[in-house]
């Protein structure tokens, strides 16, 4: 589970994104990770489907999340899984070869995913399982953490694939620095004596 956790701490992804992530979908020297399609419950049936606003998307792949990958594909091998695309009852077949299984060799289903895995770890490190302690708080982390550090809205939009940065202001906008001590410290980085003219 470990290495899902870093992609949705280390690049924004959602767990169903996550456990479709194929092998020939990021590029470490490149430093980018190529979000294609993910694994979508329809009809309580799995099947592959494009991402969020059904478009792919490139987000940085920061390189201590690369090398997580790359030791996670080292050990262990992507298994290939033929879903149906979009729709369960489609006859377009598409076989994938995914790095995240279940033990089974299936693709995760959130269903299970949830109480098996995630719910279990949250109880084994102490963490009172809530709609805040979920898997999508990793994705608040990484957007806080893009915020904290100064991107801007519309670049977090795009690496979560919003299709408005105004939704994603409106989701995030409490995880946003103060602009209260962004001022100050601004001002009084400008206003601070030059070591130089010493």
């Amino acid at each position: 589970m470990g290495p899902l956790v870093d992609l949705g701490a280390g690049c924004g992804c959602a767990r169903a994104r996550s456990s479709a992530s194929a092998i020939t979908t990021w590029t470490l020297p490149a430093g980018w990770l190529h979000i294609q399609r993910q694994v979508k419950r329809v009809r309580s049936q799995l099947v592959f489907g494009l991402p969020n606003n059904d478009k792919d998307r490139r987000v940085p792949l920061p390189h201590s999340v690369g090398a997580v990958l790359l030791a996670y594909t080292g050990e262990f091998a992507t298994v290939s899984v033929t879903l149906p695309w979009e729709d369960p009852d489609s006859d377009e077949l598409v076989r994938v070869p995914l790095v995240f299984t279940t033990p089974r060799r299936n693709a995760i289903n959130r269903s299970d995913f949830n109480p098996k895995s995630w719910h279990q770890a949250l109880t084994a490190v102490g963490i009172v399982r809530s709609r805040a302690t979920g898997m999508h708080a990793l994705r608040c982390f990484y957007a806080s953490a893009l915020l904290d550090a100064g991107e801007s809205i519309r670049a977090l939009s795009t690496y979560l694939g919003h299709a408005d940065p105004g939704f994603t202001l409106r989701i995030y906008t409490d995880l946003m620095p103060s602009s209260e001590d962004r001022t100050r410290k601004a001002i009084d980085d400008l206003f601070a004596p030059s070591t130089a003219a010493a």
